[in-house]
């Protein structure tokens, strides 16, 4: 009936090993990322050379673009600046011109609403702003 017979013979096993996972280290990931921004298209034949996917190396590029992303924008700078006195330096540039006369308007907008503005408040962002006002 059945053809299948049990065997209590034990076979042999035997452990290959595929190799291990290989750690990189940020040195070495920004070495190979900047590697591939040297010229355009070069991210398949970078990857190659360095013996990584290329989505692996896809990877690494988002999170450095994201990293320097975060880096300029978090980090405050600051700009240097020089006082000259005008006395000192014929070739310098003449005083700002004088701002306007300071001077304040408000604009009711029924019993709840009032928008005071300066006099040098830019005219469409406040027609922008009465017009978001009168819709409520």
């Amino acid at each position: 009936m059945d053809s299948h017979k049990c065997s209590t013979q034990v076979e042999r096993l035997a452990v290959v090993e595929t190799g291990r996972r290989r750690r990189w280290t940020d040195d070495e990931k920004l070495k190979i990322v900047l590697e591939s921004m040297q010229t355009p298209r070069a991210i398949s034949s970078t990857a190659r050379r360095h013996g990584i996917s290329r989505s692996l190396l896809l990877i690494w590029r988002r999170s450095f673009e994201a990293d320097r992303g975060d880096a300029e924008r978090s980090n405050p700078a600051f700009v240097p600046a020089v006082v000259v006195s005008t006395a000192a330096s014929p070739n310098a540039l003449p005083p700002p011109a004088a701002t306007p006369a300071s001077g304040r308007m408000v604009i009711e907008l029924g019993e709840q609403r009032r928008v005071i503005v300066d006099a040098g408040v830019d005219a469409d962002a406040l027609a922008r702003v009465l017009a978001v006002l009168e819709r409520r």
